[in-house]
């Protein structure tokens, strides 16, 4: 496995661009938000890389955060969900707003990325959830305690109601509530 690559940028035509490593040049498929971040032509650059054989080809992907490649990993194992999808989806959000976007379970987030509808969007949302998040993909790996409103959401959510039903029903519940309280509240309510 081709674990990262160091070299002069020779070539730059979106998604890919070209390393020069001692005389040989490498072709890296790189996500926009990498691609917008690179140095010009000619200057050094070092990216962190997952190479990928296929019967057909073998294709080296670029990333300049291990965040970006720790997300892009994650995304890939989806089923659906290849290589190209994966960096479409990293090219028009960022890590974060990707994790964020999972954890809250929006779809619009992701349907806001060219090439994703709504099924594609609900599917990264079911497989991704509780296995996708910021300490996750985070090279520290500070992870923040989720708060017991989005632990009643989610468990709203769990049970079959909407997310609007859901947000409706905990807008009358008291601050500071616990979750199994908050959760027969909301149902009450509903």
């Amino acid at each position: 496995m081709i674990s990262r690559i160091n070299g002069i940028l020779i070539e730059k035509l979106p998604p890919t661009i070209c390393i020069d490593v001692n005389g040989i040049g490498y072709d890296v498929e790189v996500p926009m938000s990498t691609f917008y971040d690179l140095p010009e032509v000619g200057a050094k650059v070092s990216l962190y890389t997952h190479l990928a054989i296929r019967e057909d080809a073998h294709v080296l992907y670029g990333f300049l955060r291990t965040e970006e490649r720790i997300a892009f990993r994650t995304l890939i194992k989806v089923s659906g969900i290849g290589a190209r999808t994966a960096l479409a989806i990293l090219s028009g959000l960022s890590c974060e707003e990707l994790a964020q976007a999972i954890a809250q379970q929006e779809a619009t987030a992701l349907t806001k990325v060219p090439g994703i509808g709504a099924k594609t969007a609900a599917r990264l949302l079911l497989e991704l959830k509780g296995k996708f998040s910021v300490a996750s993909i985070s090279p520290t790996g500070v992870a923040t305690v989720p708060s017991a409103q989005d632990d009643i959401l989610n468990a709203l959510l769990a049970l079959g109601y909407s997310e609007k039903e859901s947000k409706q029903a905990m807008k009358t519940l008291p601050p500071g509530i616990s979750v199994s309280e908050g959760i027969r509240l909301a149902l009450q309510g509903m």
